[in-house]
């Protein structure tokens, strides 16, 4: 659990970076990997 909570910050905060540098696409590809990062958290606290 603590894995992918580490791995979601860090996916946060370079989506944040890409953001303000406004690269588009990379931060699309970075809240993907959130979200997916996301979805595993919850199934782990599910399980």
């Amino acid at each position: 659990m603590t894995d992918f909570r580490k791995l979601y910050e860090n996916a946060k905060n370079k989506a944040n970076g890409l953001m303000v540098t406004g690269q588009i696409s990379a931060y699309l590809q970075a809240l993907k990997e959130m979200n997916q990062y996301k979805r595993m958290m919850t199934v782990v606290v599910a399980n």
